[in-house]
């Protein structure tokens, strides 16, 4: 069993090559299997362990480093949504989560091996066939009716393994290739009669119409359709392995994989620009040509080297190479100026170029080698070893080089653009306020592309003992030490470097813009035990603490290497009139630039002290043997962290007052130390994060027929920030109450909350040598988690849409101004005794909100209601044997979320009416915050959920046929 070995010791999870061939998917994505781990919390990014950023987890293939080492995604395929490897080149599947074995390192999150099929003796392989189309998806979610557009999905693969030499040569190969058609948006606009809600937005189709027309008749620019239209998705992956056995002491086994796939993505939703929050959702909708298209393009060979030296030692060496290129285009090519508008303090639609896109391009590789050394003694095995890892990545990111124009309303861009065509040649000041403008440029002459490249040599020795002082107790100590090294490609900026800042703390700080951090050592001893009771696997007590050193997502790193004010300038505007509308993306950038610092620029900056993460992770767990073949586990893990991720603004002054009344924060008048400087946001570390988990499972292991898992888990991870991929995002999008700089540990948004899940899968032959399988994996879990803040920058310290909330003790709190909704004399008034009566009730019906009375909302303390769903496969075999061996046809069919085909009620998501319902509107005359309440669909808002339409709220089938050859 792989639950009773005397290597386990933290909390891990195997899953065999039978659960892979089982259990219901249709993405063919691995998080479908890893999701029988119980410290597993599926995101709708990706997956997270333990609650950690699901860019802190390792993941390998045999062993070596299989990374999207940039992070601007947790997992490879993560960019486009798809597999890397093809299931069916997939031997094993193993999760640690808290492994002490210092061998295993380079991740706080979870160790994620993926372990490759090789070839025997016998030829055995698969054909495959895979399809699904919009007839596959349901049409009811609850209330709701969802149209799914259109669906296509091919899938084609093939699988072989065989001898080349018998017994001594072996290869063994993959390829699959899929195409997908798919909605890019399930959103639609709203006709003017509907109530927003499900898939319906507030955003009216007529204004859509109009703006569109306007623009394609006035400035020659295509939005393109905002409903309706598809996305594509190809992928095309490939394996390749040799196996080769020199002697009885050498083992030699070289690998090939590659990927090469893209995606159509919709706009981002960032507010690192703009005023994010531009996708389509209850609020908004985007043009389709606002839209980009990303690459994912992988290669990966690999080398390993297994020998057994004289009787009692052993070798395990590994070298490799892996590339990627993550670059990205427009779908649509005009260049244009990117729009957001605005509605009520509230995105409502965007059109033009994308705002992260120009330029973006995105290529890295790393090389790396790794070798392990043990000696095997009577009661100790000694293991000595080293990894390195030398890393490169080239990066073109020119956000915001198309302009950004944020209106408060469509009047008002209509204004604006009307003045521009009346007088091309007007200057400021433009007659409309825009709510921001912001706008970067190449500062190096000549050099249209402001390219970051990246270098970092990260290297690790360890030194483990692992002792069995008695035959049913064995102790693991070990000991590494990791050293990463940057080499300094960043631009410095003299002028920066004289600025005098502001550290967290408040005192006095300078930085030099164009050093990276220094060398730190990273040490993380770690102590394991595994006890077998009374020595017959019955009973197994197990666990351990210790040190685990993760990588950050090098992105954080490159931020510094373009945001250092001479690569690029940068300019932001809020409230203004001085930049009226132009067409021209390059209307307001500087007509000659020196290479010396710009004169307006942002600032990423890197404590020359941070550490990579760091966390002190203990484990205790039982492992009992119960009747009828179960396996009981209960486990609980806990986790501090040594070195978090902090950011702090360095030109964000002290707040020069304070609100009057009982939401008393502070408030800035002025936002910044250097008014030439837009932010210099710090990457730093702290020390107030943690989380811990507790997870109960009954497991019974494939035999006769069938397989079982039940479990329950129950998480809270907390830390001071979720990082995104862009400094100033990060800064800007915290929900804080007081000081951004000093921010209290909060809930994470991987912060896991209850989790139910269960797997049961039963084989049976009805006839001779044709098996028919079904398998179900149930689940239950919170929908997400979120924070309520304001619409608006209530706190004036630059950072929109991210002030949590006061919740007043009572009516006599609250300080609402007068609302209008829609254009009068077709409107609507809301006074502010009619809001404070609206906003009481959606307090008293918020359990949240209610429990928060006189105090400030948490940070993504908010979570959704439970979701409850089940997948299903179905397969049948068909055989007959051919020349003594057994072949099979195989005819399956998956079903995800079977639970709302069996009644459309059932499986259907809550999500939020509005994670911001109160819009910052000023400061009366005595001091105190006036706002507005938030209406949906017209009227004031009334509760916090309401059930959502998306593809994953209604059932989705896949038919698939295989055949299996063995000769």
């Amino acid at each position: 069993s792989s639950v009773f070995s005397s290597e386990r010791t933290g909390a891990a999870t195997t899953i065999s090559t039978a659960q892979i061939g089982h259990l219901p998917t249709i993405t063919r994505r691995v998080e479908d299997l890893l999701r029988l781990t119980p410290q597993y919390s599926p995101m709708s990014f990706g997956f997270s362990f333990a609650g950690q950023d699901n860019r802190f987890n390792n993941m390998t293939i045999d062993g070596s480093y299989f990374n999207n080492s940039f992070g601007l995604a947790g997992q490879p395929g993560d960019r486009t949504g798809v597999t890397p490897i093809s299931l069916d080149a997939l031997e094993q599947l193993q999760v640690n989560v808290a492994p002490y074995d210092v061998r295993q390192g380079n991740f706080v999150g979870a160790g994620i091996n993926m372990v490759t099929k090789s070839g025997t003796n016998d030829f055995s392989g698969s054909m495959f066939y895979n399809f699904r189309n919009d007839n596959f998806v349901g049409t009811e979610a609850g209330p709701n009716t969802f149209n799914p557009g259109t669906f296509k999905y091919h899938d084609i693969g093939v699988a072989l393994g065989g001898p080349i030499v018998r017994n001594r040569l072996f290869f063994f190969g993959s390829f699959e290739d899929d195409r997908q058609t798919q909605p890019g948006t399930t959103f639609l606009a709203n006709d003017g009669t509907q109530t927003s809600g499900g898939n319906v937005t507030r955003v009216l189709a007529s204004d859509l119409d109009a703006l569109s027309s306007y623009l394609k008749t006035n400035f020659n620019y295509v939005t393109g359709p905002y409903q309706g239209y598809d996305f594509q998705v190809p992928s095309t992956r490939f394996l390749a392995r040799l196996d080769y056995n020199l002697n009885d002491r050498n083992k030699l086994s070289l690998r090939y994989n590659l990927l090469n796939s893209s995606s159509d993505i919709l706009v981002s939703n960032s507010n690192s620009l703009g005023f994010g929050s531009r996708r389509g959702s209850l609020d908004a909708l985007n043009f389709a040509n606002s839209n980009y298209a990303i690459l994912e393009n992988i290669r990966s060979i690999v080398g390993e080297w297994n020998s057994s030296i004289a009787r009692n030692m052993s070798n395990n060496f590994i070298a490799g190479y892996t590339t990627s290129d993550e670059s990205r285009k427009n779908i649509a090519p005009p260049w244009f100026p990117e729009v957001e508008i605005l509605q009520a303090v509230r995105p409502y639609t965007t059109f033009g170029f994308e705002p992260f896109t120009p330029d973006n391009q995105l290529r890295y590789h790393s090389y790396q080698l790794q070798d392990n050394y043990t000696i095997y003694l009577p009661k100790h095995s000694l293991t000595f070893g080293v990894s390195v890892e030398k890393y490169h990545s080239t990066n073109v990111f020119f956000p915001g080089a198309q302009s950004i124009y944020v209106y408060n309303s469509l009047a008002d861009f209509y204004t604006d653009a009307n003045g521009y065509l009346a007088n091309p040649n007007r200057t400021a000041p433009s007659p409309v306020t825009l709510r921001r403008f912001q706008v970067e440029w190449s500062n190096i002459p000549g050099q249209s592309e402001p390219v970051q490249p990246l270098d970092v040599l990260y290297a690790g020795v360890y030194a483990q003992d692992e002792w069995r002082p008695v035959a049913n107790l064995t102790l693991t100590g070990g000991l590494r030490i990791d050293a990463p090294k940057f080499k300094n490609t960043a631009y410095d900026n003299p002028v920066a470097d004289t600025m005098t800042l502001r550290d967290a703390g408040g005192a006095p700080v300078h930085y030099n813009s164009g050093s990276l951090p220094g060398v730190n050592l990273l040490i993380s001893p770690r102590l394991g035990f595994n006890y077998d009771v009374q020595g017959e696997q019955k009973t197994q007590i197990r666990g351990g603490t210790g040190i685990f050193t993760g990588r950050p997502a090098y992105v954080w790193i490159s931020n510094q290497i373009g945001n250092t004010g001479v690569l690029t300038g940068f300019r932001q505007a809020d409230n203004t009139t001085a930049f009226p509308f132009n067409p021209n993306p390059d209307a307001y950038k500087p007509l000659t630039v020196t290479g010396g610092p710009a004169t307006n620029f942002q600032l990423a900056l890197t404590d020359p002290n941070f550490k990579f993460p760091q966390l002190w992770r203990s484990n205790i767990a039982v492992d009992q043997r119960l009747p009828w073949g179960l396996t009981g586990t209960a486990e609980l893990l806990y986790s501090k962290d040594v070195n978090g991720i902090g950011y702090i603004n360095a030109n964000l002054p002290a707040p020069q007052a304070a609100f009057s009344g009982a939401d008393a924060r502070p408030r800035w008048i002025k936002n910044r130390i250097e008014d030439s400087v837009s932010s210099a946001i710090v990457l730093t570390n702290e020390g107030k994060g943690y989380s811990w988990n507790l997870a109960f499972s009954i497991e019974r292991a494939f035999q006769s027929g069938w397989f079982a898992k039940l479990g329950y888990t129950y998480g809270v991870s907390r830390n001071t920030v979720d990082a995104g991929s862009i400094a100033s995002g990060s800064w800007t999008g915290n929900p804080i109450f007081l000081d951004p700089n000093n921010p209290a540990a909060g809930y994470s948004q991987f912060s896991p909350g209850h989790r139910v899940f269960g797997a049961v899968t039963y084989t049976r032959e009805f006839f001779a040598g044709s098996p028919t399988s079904v398998s179900v994996y149930f689940e239950g879990r919170s929908a997400g988690n979120n924070s309520y803040v304001f619409s608006g920058d209530m706190s004036g310290d630059g950072a929109s849409n991210n002030d949590l909330i006061y919740v007043p003790r009572n009516t006599s709190e609250m300080n609402f101004t007068t609302l209008t909704v829609g254009i009068c004399p077709a409107c609507t008034v809301y006074t502010p005794a009619q809001q404070a009566a609206a906003w009481e009730a959606f307090i008293n019906q918020d359990s949240y909100l209610t429990s928060r009375r006189g105090g400030y909302a948490q940070r993504n303390a908010v979570f959704l209601p439970m979701v409850y769903r089940a997948d299903m496969s179905i397969s049948q075999d068909v055989g007959r044997s051919i020349a003594g061996r057994p072949n099979r046809l195989q005819l399956r069919l998956d079903i995800l979320n079977v639970t709302n085909l069996l009644d459309s009620d059932w499986g259907v998501a809550q999500g939020f009416v509005t994670t911001r319902p109160l819009t910052f509107v000023g400061v009366d005359a005595t001091g105190a915050a006036t706002y507005r309440l938030a209406t949906s669909g017209g009227q004031l808002i009334s509760k916090s959920f309401q059930k959502v339409v998306t593809t994953a709220d209604v059932w989705r089938m896949q038919l698939g046929v295989r055949y299996m050859l063995n000769w």
